[in-house]
């Protein structure tokens, strides 16, 4: 176990023998697989367009949850176009291979581990969704549908692509022992740098600053937020690919980790700003389930508990003092929240796998300290990779079709505008 730690998650639990048959397949591991990846779909279509959706304007909603279902498509296609071949074949430490391009020599009785190759492919693919998808609420209510679709293309295929490889398939990162076990890089930290990158590039809302921009629809950001913290368990469970000892570690992880983050957020905008809000609750919701995401699988549950009460209280200072230094209209919070939580948990996941301190262990001769600097350094890569691509992958759709939509249709809203229709009547 602790060999598999020095490449970690799903690289290490699966790659090895994915391009073999297994020696057993489970039809337990079978089902879990499958379950898990209806949760972690379900997390995208409906839980982050509606959480997203009742963050924004009235007039805004419905953009929202048009660019969530319609990149949710596309991403799909892309992955098993090329996308999956890119990230999870063996190639360099930067991409794999086009080996599997369209699926190609991939049977229906092909295993990966104990499961089909299949359901792994399908796995995956709802990671590539949800990881774009969670982009799109930072520059929201002032950015062309067509931009979005052009923007997600370039970044799927540039920098989602290129950081999985790196991380679980075998590539620069996974060689350097870095730990993540659900995507705290793969997914949150990549995902929001380069939503604070498109905040930056596309810009301010008009009015922002001068008028209120408030969230339209509480309760639904609540239900939303309900969608994902359940839609969660499939993304850290299933990371394990079995029914096994991991995956309920990283069950329970989850469970602990997520109430603390709501507790610490709670609790520290009651006492900054007197009263505790639905909105901090679920937003601390979303702040645990971040962070203890690249650590579910090999932290001990105490140091989940400590994970999601570091994480609470990371998250709002992100939404609120760093936002306010950043100067970016990040209109769904979306570094705030994904990115400093992200962080958080990945440095912290180099401290709690540690045996001593109730984890898995660290891989043969590795420190707390080499472990910890492993950490910062995937941290690190991945923030200066996407921030690059994402920012060329903008000004390449601002030269093809135009970024924002223009100040008059911005004002009367993009549902309208763009898509010719209105949530409310």
């Amino acid at each position: 176990m602790k060999k598999l730690l020095a490449k970690s998650t799903v690289a290490a639990l699966a790659l090895s023998p994915m391009l073999a048959m297994a020696d057993t397949i489970s039809g337990a591991d079978n089902a879990f697989m499958m379950i898990c990846t209806a949760l972690v779909l379900f997390m995208t279509i409906p839980g982050i367009a509606l959480f997203y959706g009742g963050l924004l304007r009235s007039k805004n909603v419905l953009s929202m949850l048009a660019q969530v279902i319609v990149t949710f498509a596309l991403i799909c296609v892309l992955w098993f176009i090329y996308g999956y071949s890119l990230a999870f074949t063996e190639g360099g430490s930067f991409f794999g291979s086009f080996d599997a391009f369209l699926l190609k020599g991939i049977t229906p009785d092909k295993a990966s581990g104990s499961i089909y190759e299949f359901i792994f492919i399908a796995f995956q693919c709802s990671f590539a969704t949800i990881t774009v998808a969670l982009i799109l609420g930072a520059f929201a209510e002032r950015i062309r549908f067509a931009a979005v679709l052009i923007f997600a293309v370039i970044w799927f295929t540039f920098s989602y692509l290129p950081i999985a490889h790196m991380v679980w398939g075998g590539g620069y990162l996974a060689n350097d022992g870095a730990l993540d076990f659900a995507g705290g890089t793969v997914v949150h930290i990549n995902a929001a740098i380069a939503g604070l990158i498109g905040a930056y590039v596309v810009g301010k809302r008009s009015g922002f600053g001068k008028e209120s921009l408030k969230p339209h629809n509480l309760p639904m950001v609540f239900i939303g937020a309900s969608i994902l913290y359940v839609g969660w368990f499939g993304f850290n469970a299933g990371s394990a690919l079995s029914a096994n000892a991991t995956a309920g570690l990283a069950f329970l992880n989850t469970v602990i980790a997520t109430a603390g983050a709501i507790l610490s957020w709670v609790f520290t905008e009651w006492l900054l700003r007197q009263k505790p809000s639905l909105l901090g609750s679920s937003s601390g919701c979303i702040a645990g389930l971040v962070a203890v995401t690249p650590a579910a699988g090999t932290v001990g549950v105490g140091g989940a508990l400590i994970i999601g009460l570091v994480a609470g209280v990371a998250g709002f200072w992100g939404v609120t003092t760093l936002k306010k230094w950043l100067k970016a209209d990040d209109a769904c919070d979306v570094f705030g929240c994904h990115g400093v939580c992200g962080i958080v948990g990945c440095i912290l996941t180099g401290v709690f796998t540690s045996s001593s301190l109730g984890g898995v262990g660290y891989a043969e001769g590795v420190t707390m300290g080499h472990q910890v600097w492993v950490q910062i350094f995937s941290v690190l890569v991945t923030l200066i990779w996407s921030g690059v691509v994402s920012f060329i992958a903008l000004k390449i759709a601002d030269k093809l079709v135009g970024l924002r939509v223009s100040h008059d249709e911005e004002r009367e809203g993009v549902d309208l505008n763009s898509h010719g229709e209105n949530a409310y009547n």
